[in-house]
C-alpha cells in the first residue's frame, strides 16, 4: 500500500487534485466526511459533545446542530480545543481502520487521505508523501466568494482561521500549484501519480 496525506488550506484545489488521484484509481479517504460520521446520533464522540457543551448542541432529533456548536467554538480556542480531543481521536481511529481495509482489499493500494487539518490536528499516519495544494490567499478569497457564495468578510475569516501556509508548506514532500489554470493543476497530479506508480513498482 501507499499512503499520500493531503492537505491544502480552503479553497485551495485540494478537492480537485483529490478527485483526479481518484480517477487514476487511488482510494479516497476524506477525513472532512469521517468528521460528519464520527458525531452522528448514537456515536460515543456525539455523547461526549453533548456532554461538554450542554444539550443545546442537539437538534431535537437527537442530531448535532453544527451552527450552534459553530458558534460556541469560533472565537474561542479553549472550546475548540475541547471539541477537537473529542473529535480528532474519533476520526483518527476511523481512518486507520479505513485504512488498514482498504490495503487488506489490494496490498498495492494507493490509498489518499484528503486531510484539511493534517498540521493542525497533528495527523501522524505513516504516510509515504505528504502532498500539499497551494493557492495565494487572494486566489483563496475569490474562489470562496465566487464559487461558494461566501461574503468578503466571511471568506477572509475562514482563511484567517487555518494555520499559515508556511506551515503546511514546511512538512511537504510535494507541493501542487493551484493558481493556474485546471489544466495546469490536472497535470501537476497526473505526474504525481506517475510518480506513485514507479515508486510501487520499485519496491516489487
Amino acid at each position: 500500500m501507499y499512503l499520500i496525506g493531503l492537505t491544502g488550506g480552503i479553497a485551495s484545489g485540494k478537492s480537485t487534485v483529490a478527485r483526479r488521484l481518484y480517477e487514476h484509481g487511488a482510494v479516497h479517504i476524506d477525513a472532512d466526511q469521517l468528521a460528519r460520521r464520527v458525531v452522528e446520533p448514537g456515536t460515543p464522540a456525539l455523547a461526549a459533545i453533548a456532554e461538554t457543551f450542554g444539550p443545546g448542541v442537539l437538534h431535537a432529533d437527537g442530531s448535532l446542530d453544527r451552527a450552534k456548536l459553530g458558534e460556541i467554538v469560533f472565537n474561542d480556542d479553549e472550546a475548540r480545543a475541547r471539541l477537537n480531543a473529542i473529535v480528532h481521536p474519533a476520526v483518527r481511529e476511523l481512518s486507520s481502520k479505513l485504512i488498514a481495509k482498504a490495503e487488506e482489499a489490494d496490498p498495492d493500494a494507493v490509498v489518499v487521505y484528503d486531510v484539511p487539518l493534517l498540521v493542525e490536528a497533528s495527523v501522524d499516519h505513516p504516510f509515504d508523501l505528504i502532498v500539499v495544494t497551494s493557492a495565494p490567499r487572494r486566489t483563496q478569497l475569490k474562489r470562496l466568494v465566487e464559487e461558494r457564495g461566501l461574503d468578503p468578510l466571511q471568506a477572509q475569516a475562514r482563511v484567517d482561521a487555518q494555520v499559515a501556509n508556511t506551515e503546511r508548506l514546511a512538512v511537504a514532500d510535494v507541493v501542487i500549484d493551484t493558481d493556474g489554470t485546471l489544466g495546469h493543476t490536472m497535470s501537476q497530479a497526473d505526474a504525481l501519480w506517475l510518480r506513485v506508480v514507479q515508486e510501487l513498482r520499485s519496491r516489487a
